[in-house]
């Protein structure tokens, strides 16, 4: 019905001026009727909405699962929580929604989520454009692909698991990685896949394959749930690298800012030797303490400069995510550390500083 109004009118305009008059007004008006409108980055409509929608696995202990009061927690869990901090000072103003593998690129897509923090790995297809079009946050957990298996059964490499069943989980990187590897060496193998991680630990329990292929911190999850987990064990093999990180859709460059520098200031504060004990402290000595002087600290925390709202965030948004959950080494320690049941060492995943991955890139 516009198009018909907008056509009508034209006519009518174009009837009553000269010849050459008509060619410039309806250039004029096509190009007016066309202009895109420009679109509200994801960071405005959070702020504006007060919450943070965040998509999880929800059964994955240690990253997200649900607690005895019924509450999500686990490492993405926090990054979850530290976003919401660092852009609505609340970090309980989070609705999360547990999301299988093959929900969870379609849930970003779609807008039912704004933020994807779910053991999912970078790759160079789902960061391109003509893949599922993701942004890529910091890897928060450096991880490979292992292999589980029942501690009788005597097996200690992929060889020793020719023509065996592997349980596997479908729509994640896991058959190809398994396919390529076991190809590669000759091996043949059968593949059971399931949709969700409770069905394919229950189908490895119950015998119908005779080791369990994902992430090795998803093995070790688990494991940790099983009835005796001292009877399995995860070979030493690593079958694949996998960089597991927070993804935001592609093409708002804002918002993919925005959590990509919250994740880079948990870091930047372990380096810092920040926590979320002794942050307010950190924030009083170099407002007008012993650190005054100390302008690359006043820039991290937001008392000096801009660097916050340069991103669409407060400017102490560093200070909010760090006293909301702490830094990433302690958000590590509190859900993967040695007083958990889901321990796994950090290796790769400690700061640089003390010979791992992790870096946060200089805040000025």
């Amino acid at each position: 019905m516009i198009g018909l109004a907008l056509s009508s009118t034209l006519f009518m305009l174009a009837k009553s001026l000269k010849p050459l008059a008509v060619v410039p007004l309806l250039l004029g008006l096509a190009s007016c009727a066309t202009a895109p409108t420009e679109k509200v980055s994801l960071l405005e409509q959070v702020k504006s909405r007060g919450e943070l929608k965040c998509g999880i696995s929800g059964g994955l202990p240690g990253f997200s699962s649900l607690n005895p009061e019924g509450a999500y927690t686990g490492l993405d869990v926090d990054i979850c929580r530290a976003v919401a901090a660092a852009a609505l000072g609340d970090a309980d103003s989070v609705a999360y929604t547990p999301l299988t593998a093959a929900q969870r690129f379609t849930a970003l897509s779609s807008g039912e989520i704004d933020l994807l923090s779910r053991n999912t790995t970078q790759t160079l297809s789902r960061d391109s454009g003509g893949g599922n079009g993701l942004t890529f946050a910091p890897v928060v957990f450096y991880d490979g692909q292992g292999v589980l298996v029942r501690q009788d059964s005597g097996a200690t490499t992929l060889e020793d698991l020719a023509n065996q069943t592997f349980c596997a989980k479908a729509g994640t990187t896991t058959e190809r990685n398994l396919n390529d590897v076991m190809q590669a060496r000759g091996i043949p193998f059968e593949l059971l896949n399931f949709n969700e991680d409770q069905d394919r630990n229950q189908a490895y329990l119950d015998e119908r394959c005779a080791a369990m292929t994902a992430d090795r911190s998803s093995l070790n999850s688990a494991r940790s749930g099983f009835e005796a987990p001292d009877e399995h064990v995860i070979l030493d093999e690593v079958l694949s690298k996998e960089p597991l990180a927070p993804a935001t859709v592609d093409g708002d460059a804002q918002w993919g800012d925005a959590v990509r520098w919250v994740v880079y200031g948990l870091m930047a504060a372990e380096e810092w030797g920040i926590t979320q004990d002794n942050i307010d402290a950190q924030v009083a000595s170099a407002t007008s303490g012993a650190d005054q002087e100390n302008a690359a600290l006043r820039r991290f925390l937001g008392i000096e400069g801009d660097l916050g709202s340069k991103l669409g965030l407060p400017n102490d948004f560093v200070v909010q995510a760090v006293g909301a959950v702490g830094n990433y080494g302690e958000i590590y320690d509190r859900h993967l550390g040695p007083d958990t049941p889901t321990f796994i060492p950090r290796g790769l995943n400690a700061s640089y500083t003390e010979g791992g991955l992790h870096y946060a890139p200089p805040f000025n």
